[in-house]
């Protein structure tokens, strides 16, 4: 299955600029581009990019610092963004219940 460049944008709440400039920035960024140029990200590209937001956006690291993250343990880093998206998830369905009490 293969998303969309709007839709990986819309997933993690960013501009498609910046998963282009991500694309460039990042080695392990590999999305399937058409005849036309567009771009279709796979579920591992999707993981990739979560984690690259994480370390980013939530943890504060450089491009620099997430890139030198991501070579030193991909893994830890990506099971790290999946586990807090997960609890952010948790989180919100819990205060939704909590208001409809």
């Amino acid at each position: 299955m293969y998303y969309s460049i709007r839709e990986v944008a819309t997933i993690l709440d960013v501009a498609p600029s910046l998963l282009r400039f991500w694309e460039k920035e990042f080695d392990m960024i590999k999305p399937y581009k058409n005849k036309k140029g567009d771009r279709y990200f796979t579920k591992k590209d999707l993981e990739v990019i979560r984690t690259i937001y994480y370390l980013t956006k939530e943890k504060g690291y450089t491009l620099q610092g997430a890139k030198d993250a991501l070579k030193t343990d991909f893994v830890k880093e990506a099971t790290k963004a999946d586990m807090i998206s997960t609890l952010k998830n948790i989180k919100t369905f819990l205060l939704e219940i909590k208001s409809e009490l």
